[in-house]
């Protein structure tokens, strides 16, 4: 383990171990703090948040942009204080924390029992909506985590959500994918956060107005299950409580072949998603390059990451 691993890793432990035993007002002032002050440094994560919040709201001047990614900013360092603590909240706590709109969507669709498949960008906290359905549904799910490096990171983050009632499944292909399409046979719940795959295997689709690849596993899973497809969008107000929508599920079409009806549903995925992070940007934490375009640097993004 490299010297910047080890230091990686003690952070994120130092964050488990000590933020969650914070007052709640001290934390939200905490990650407030320390959002600002990533933030005028503008350093290359907070310059590439500002250029896909450009292409989101495309006619945001320069006052504009910058004002929604020093809140995006906020709304990110949010989303880890919450989560440091999260493993501290009493059940009430996570019950009481997030409001979902349209939730007879998956409610009815857990009651099915064909399978769920909910399918998220990377907006507002995530792991919270996966403890709030957990613990206020009484739901159990499987979710797939990317490796990360140190392993050691990645054993934390596999701890920290398996502590929250959640399956986490290693992402590494075939051997994942077989096991979420076992777990929606079997008439249970998958959630998957899906608006970034700029790999080979990812489908091209249209996302405000450019071309990205997003990944083609929850369609595929709805066309090989039978399971129920839900986009779902997050975001957070003044207020302590996330809110969330379920949006309608996404239909298999009748026709076509699997990779004709897999880019069809990604496509609507896509849709849905930039329907809730148009409603609400600054909650999109996207803070790496996402658009195919921006790919091969341009003279005037330097090496920005």
């Amino acid at each position: 383990m490299s010297a910047q691993e080890r230091l990686t890793d003690a952070l994120y432990g130092l964050g488990w171990s000590t933020v969650k035993k914070l007052p709640e007002p001290v934390a939200v002032r905490l990650g407030r703090a320390v959002a600002d002050l990533a933030w005028k440094r503008r350093g290359k994560g907070v310059q590439r948040l500002e250029s896909n919040y450009a292409r989101v709201v495309p006619d945001a001047g320069p006052e504009r942009l910058a004002e929604l990614s020093r809140a995006g900013m906020r709304s990110y360092l949010r989303y880890w204080m919450e989560s440091f603590r999260l493993p501290a909240w009493s059940a009430e706590r996570i019950r009481d924390g997030f409001d979902l709109h349209d939730g007879h969507h998956l409610i009815d669709g857990i009651a099915s029992d064909r399978g769920v498949v909910l399918a998220l960008p990377h907006m507002g906290n995530w792991d919270l909506a996966g403890a709030w359905v957990t613990t206020r549904l009484k739901t159990p799910f499987t979710t797939v985590a990317e490796r990360l490096r140190p392993e050691t990171l990645y054993d934390r983050f596999v701890a920290y959500r398996e502590g929250l009632g959640m399956e986490v499944l290693p992402h590494n292909g075939g051997t994942a994918f077989a096991t979420l399409a076992r777990r929606l046979r079997d008439g249970g719940l998958v959630c998957l956060v899906a608006e970034r795959d700029l790999s080979a295997s990812g489908v091209e689709v249209d996302f405000f107005g450019d071309r990205t690849r997003m990944p083609a596993g929850p369609a595929l899973l709805a066309q090989q299950t039978g399971a129920l497809l839900l986009p779902v969008t997050l975001w957070y107000d003044d207020s302590p409580v996330m809110r969330g929508r379920v949006h309608p599920p996404i239909e298999v079409p009748e026709t076509g072949t699997r990779a004709e009806k897999t880019s069809v549903m990604t496509q609507a995925l896509a849709d849905a998603f930039a329907t809730g992070i148009a409603d609400h940007p600054e909650d999109w934490h996207m803070l790496q390059r996402l658009w195919l375009a921006d790919l091969e640097p341009r003279p005037s993004d330097g090496d920005l990451a």
